[in-house]
Parts: structure tokens; C-alpha cells; sequence
């Protein structure tokens, strides 16, 4: 298993009011991507014990303004995996492989102001593979 954590601070801070502890003054994000090595029978049961505590932090930390997310992406193309591809791709109903453009495309999301709104999620992003 692979996880990235990735942590933004965010311009809309919150100004202290009098009495805010430190913990309280900062608004942020944290996204999660994580890569596992799995077969498709125990892809759901792997994805599982990433989502639960992603829910359970995120929960923790609303009260700080501090989204929590978290996503699972499928097979992507990369120098590691270029020659393990085409031996997977009929077992992805897309019948193809991740560019990782398409996953930064979700962590930038994710990452930015617009996803504000969203915490406790857990997004696969992996061509059909979870189905």
C-alpha cells in the first residue's frame, strides 16, 4: 500500500477570535491517495479499511474546518506499470489504464476551494474495476 497525504492551506483561514485556540484558527484540506496492490476480489475489502477512518477523521477534524478525503485509483499508467498493462486491461470494464493527469485531476479538486463542501468521501477512480 502506497498513501500520500497531501495537506493545503487554504486563503480562507478563519481570523482567531478571542478565546480560539491555535488548533481552531486554520482551515485546510487532506487528501489521501492510495494505491494498492490488489486483486479484484479483495479490491472492495482494501478499499474498506481506508474509507472508515477517513470518515471517522474527517468527523474529527470539521470542527477545525479541515476536510478530509480520500482517493483510490485503479490501475494508471507509469514507468513502473507501462509493461503490466496490458495483461490487466481486460480485467477493467474501460479496458484501459489511468493516465495519471486523470488522478491529479481529482487530487487538484480536492486540493482546491471549490471541494470545501466535501469531507468523509472516499472516490475510486479506477475505470469500472470496483463494479
Amino acid at each position: 500500500m502506497i498513501a500520500i497525504g497531501l495537506g493545503t492551506d487554504t486563503s480562507e483561514s478563519r481570523k482567531p477570535d478571542e478565546g480560539d485556540s491555535d488548533a481552531s484558527r486554520f482551515s485546510g484540506r487532506f487528501t489521501t491517495v492510495v494505491a494498492m496492490r490488489s486483486t479484484h476480489s479483495n479490491h472492495g475489502e482494501s478499499g474498506a479499511r481506508i474509507s472508515k477512518p477517513t470518515k471517522g477523521i474527517a468527523v474529527d477534524l470539521a470542527g477545525r474546518g479541515i476536510t478530509v478525503n480520500n482517493i483510490q485509483p485503479g490501475p494508471t499508467v507509469t514507468d513502473m506499470t507501462v509493461h503490466l498493462i496490458e495483461a490487466i486491461k481486460p480485467l477493467i470494464p474501460l479496458k484501459r489504464a489511468a493516465d495519471p493527469d486523470e488522478i491529479a485531476g481529482l487530487v487538484a479538486y480536492l486540493a482546491s476551494k471549490e471541494s470545501g463542501y466535501m469531507t468523509g468521501s472516499s472516490l475510486t477512480i479506477d475505470g469500472g474495476m470496483a463494479l
